[in-house]
């Protein structure tokens, strides 16, 4: 963390949240949900969909990565190449994949610019992931343009726990791993480790590794202060035989990554009305691709290296206005840079090229909740950006949520969004020129919702409209037709539906059926092939369902299955550059777990677990020329010691 960032803190200083010890019981009829508003209040007061799923949850369906978990989410869309570990991107809502925030404990994930490939971010030692739809720049910044995935740290309170898993199954496919968690008086700690291996869906070359060490330790020194220290760490190497047509060319090529995750977390309430709370953090990945030549006599290898950083750090401060009001006041500062090498050798020479680029930035934001737990609660917000690269931008959020009877509810929304462009768009040189003058891609966007429950709460009911209009798209013109290469010329839209039925019919039984129905259009297309005025956005489904239904026997065991059906879409084949559209498929996931022993004092419990992906065996790819995983089994083991 620099000194500038530390001053600029301290100068400026105070933003939000409340009551922590709300936040410690999600798995209720109300949870209590954080990313949409930064402060600890009831799902039913936000103005914005939120999905929450539990760790358990998580652990109970044999689901390994939040890659997973997003494809039952209604308005998302998850495309993977194909293999364990290769490229898995995410589109909220139509948006693009480079549109949603990716936050560990408030830590920021992604690559500057957006992307994040969730192909290595796995469930391991997670207490909640809490999904955010919609806008939300004005509290996150940069990349919030659709949405806000944010992924919750297990906290480890009581007795010693431990537990370790085998897995293993198709596909050369085997998972170890282990997890530690307790705590005593005012320290509370988990700490998991876990290693993935998989040799692929290809005949050679297409290896899969990655491990992960994760931990948290929590501190309450008083009844006014707590404090948390976050680690992650991932380790990840994944080789892959395609080239970007996804033609199998290539027998040694592979990419890597590896490095930390660390974020710390102290709140201290001065009142108790006011509590103020700092968060620093850092993520960094050490990046490295290679591909040597296949043959003795092929001509040509290609080598970097990168090492990316970012930092982060912010003060909050919430204002507990009265009964109903929370005010929160924020302010942060990051800093992005990226340093690299890479070589290009060949017979006719050896080309080498370096990279060492930063920028930063500092955000001011404000927020006002009204009416918290009344019938009507209003959120309404705006932050400013400061950015070294594009200058000063503004965002803002407003929206309500009206109970109008027991067990209803209407809720609407309106705000912006802003991505900020890649290193590679500012700052490419060679065969490609970066514009170091683009500015951010920007989002408006509304939404309404209604939510309704029947028979007691055991059936929900809820349907939102939603409408995008995307701005200043960065597009590549090649040569020579411009150079810079890069520049803000493309628009697009994307409206749709989503709606959800959430039911629990029976003692241990629920079950939940999702469906999104998604219109998206290129407005202005900017001279990118890849962006067709009039036609779909690419790898964006109109139609896509998730059905699940699951049986729980307490102390004993589970069952889930889960249907899901993505419609056709169209793509780009990069090997001929058409226009293709994709064949619609369904994915049928059925996961079980038996507890054979329970444990009791120093006897361990025993259980067993399998999970079966693609059970109806469906080729049809999900990215064009890229073959996906048939039907793929694990079956294993969990031992538990204490309680």
């Amino acid at each position: 963390m620099t000194y500038r960032a530390a001053l600029l803190i301290t100068l400026l200083g105070l933003p939000p949240v409340a009551a922590a010890q709300e936040l410690r019981d999600t798995v209720e009829i109300r949870p209590i949900v954080v990313t949409a508003t930064r402060v600890p209040i009831a799902v039913d007061a936000t103005a914005s969909a939120v999905t929450v799923v539990t760790g358990a949850e998580l652990a109970r369906r044999g689901i390994r990565t939040v890659a997973e978990v997003l494809r039952q989410v209604a308005g998302a869309t998850v495309v993977e190449t194909g293999a364990y570990g290769s490229l898995t991107s995410l589109f909220m809502r139509g948006g693009e994949s480079d549109y949603v925030k990716v936050l560990l404990d408030g830590v920021p994930l992604n690559q500057p610019g957006g992307a994040f490939d969730f192909a290595d971010l796995t469930t391991d030692n997670i207490e909640r992931i809490e999904i955010v739809r919609g806008p939300v720049s004005v509290l996150y910044g940069s990349d919030a343009v659709t949405g806000v995935i944010q992924i919750f740290t297990r906290q480890g309170t009581g007795a010693a726990r431990l537990s370790a898993g085998v897995v293993a199954g198709s596909h050369g496919t085997a998972r170890v791993s282990a997890e530690a968690a307790g705590g005593a008086g005012k320290v509370g700690y988990t700490f998991g480790v876990s290693h993935f291996g998989s040799e692929g869906i290809y005949a050679n070359n297409n290896d899969y590794r990655n491990t992960i060490a994760s931990g948290k330790l929590r501190v309450v020194p008083d009844d006014r202060t707590e404090a948390s220290l976050t680690y992650r760490y991932g380790d990840d190497v994944y080789h892959f035989p395609t080239n970007g047509a996804g033609q199998p060319v290539d027998s040694n090529q592979f990419s890597a990554a590896r490095g930390p995750t660390f974020g710390l977390e102290v709140a201290r309430w001065l009142t108790p009305a006011v509590e103020i709370r700092f968060l620093g953090g850092l993520r960094e990945q050490r990046l490295r691709f290679s591909d040597e030549p296949d043959s003795p006599g092929e001509d040509g290898s290609f080598t970097s290296r990168d090492l990316v950083h970012r930092e982060i750090t912010g003060l909050l401060a919430t204002w507990r206005a009265g009964r109903d009001a929370l005010l929160t006041t924020g302010v942060e500062y990051e800093e992005e840079s990226q340093r690299g090498r890479s070589v290009f050798q060949a017979s006719f020479g050896t080309f080498p090229d370096s990279t060492a680029v930063r920028r930063t930035n500092a955000g001011y934001y404000a927020q006002a909740l009204l009416g918290v737990g009344q019938p009507l609660a209003v959120t309404i917000g705006a932050r400013l950006e400061e950015n070294s690269r594009f200058g000063s931008r503004g965002t803002f959020r407003a929206g309500a949520s009206w109970r109008l009877e027991e067990g209803t509810r209407v809720r609407g929304s309106l705000g912006t969004g802003i991505k900020e462009p890649t290193f590679f768009e500012n700052f490419a040189r060679g065969f490609v020129t970066g514009n170091p003058g683009l500015k951010p891609e920007r989002s408006f966007s509304w939404e309404a919702g209604l939510e309704h429950a029947l028979a007691g709460g055991r059936v929900t009911l809820s349907g939102t409209y939603f409408n995008q209009g995307f701005h200043n798209l960065i597009v590549y013109v090649p040569p020579p037709t411009a150079s810079p290469n890069y520049a803000n010329l493309a628009a697009a839209d994307a409206q749709g539906v989503e709606l959800e039925v959430e039911t629990v019919p029976g003692r241990g039984v629920v079950a939940g059926v999702s469906y999104t129905y998604l219109d998206t259009r290129v407005v202005d297309g900017g001279g990118d092939p890849t962006f067709e005025a009039g036609k779909r956005l690419i790898r964006r489904p109109t139609n896509a369902a998730d059905l699940r239904v699951g049986y729980r026997a307490p102390s004993r065991g589970s069952v889930t299955l889960d249907v899901q059906f993505v419609g056709d879409r169209d793509d780009r084949d990069f090997a001929t550059g058409a226009r293709v559209t994709l064949h619609p498929y369904s994915r049928i996931n059925l996961a079980a777990e038996y507890t054979i022993v329970r444990p009791q004092g120093l006897t361990p419990g025993v259980t067993l677990v399998t999970r079966v992906e693609n059970l109806g065996n469906d080729p049809a790819r999900e990215i064009a020329n890229f073959p996906t995983r048939g039907r793929t089994l694990m079956v294993g083991g969990v031992v538990r010691f204490g309680s």
